[in-house]
């Protein structure tokens, strides 16, 4: 350690009280975490791309400050997607220091590995006081049926009005309108459960039938439209 001549001429002034660090909350337990291997938890962070194209979901499992899991969720950006499947190959095994020092290919991802890595150290992770945390394979609870991403889409105009193209139920097959055409409902297909139906042996015609449900008032409607023909 090299110390300058200021430092070498000043007389010793010793340190009093240390307490170390302020305990955080961590799966049900209250630690003072000195190392990264002190952090545990299950946690999300959003991220976005410096054009702002897109954005992804980042979600943890941290166990000895190792992430055991990781799910990547991204939209709006075509070579997000490819980079959140190295990024999926990429976080599991690593320390949370390596991640964070770690190119996920993606802006967006990088920063929402930031977003995380700010909440497991401070403390606010989903899991702070839940005991002994989550299992691996937690995240996957986040996901809609048939482990789709929660994604919705939604398309609107002055002129023409909204379009409902897509939301947690499903790919919306149409709109349904009352006497002064505003939306009271909507018909839409599960994507994911209708994908798992077809896995298993299902007819594909008989998986969608199966599958198509409706939300709102959507019987009693004046009419009905296809949101992305008409």
């Amino acid at each position: 350690m090299n110390y300058s001549n200021e430092v070498e001429n000043m007389c010793p002034v010793h340190q009093g009280c240390n307490h170390g660090p302020a305990p955080i909350p961590e799966e049900g337990r209250w630690v003072k975490p000195c190392q990264i291997g002190d952090i545990y938890g299950l946690s999300h962070g959003v991220g976005r791309c410096a054009p702002q194209q897109g954005t992804c979901k980042l979600t943890l499992n941290v166990k000895d400050g190792i992430i055991e899991e990781a799910l990547v969720e991204t939209i709006g950006c075509s070579g997000m997607t490819h980079s959140a499947a190295m990024a999926g190959e990429i976080l599991p095994g690593k320390t949370l220091l390596e991640a964070l020092n770690t190119d996920l290919v993606c802006d967006a991802i990088n920063v929402a590995m930031t977003e995380i890595f700010l909440q497991l150290v401070y403390g606010r992770s989903q899991t702070a006081f839940s005991e002994d945390g989550l299992p691996i394979g937690a995240s996957l609870e986040d996901l809609g049926k048939g482990l789709c991403s929660q994604v919705g889409t939604i398309f609107s105009t002055r002129k023409k009005g909204v379009r409902y193209l897509e939301t947690t139920e499903g790919y919306i097959l149409n709109l349904a309108l009352d006497e002064n055409n505003e939306v009271i409902g909507y018909k839409f297909v599960r994507q994911g459960k209708m994908m798992e139906a077809i896995r298993k042996g299902m007819n594909p015609s008989e998986a969608f039938e199966k599958n198509v449900g409706t939300y709102g008032r959507y019987e009693n409607a004046a009419k009905y439209i296809d949101p992305r023909e008409e």
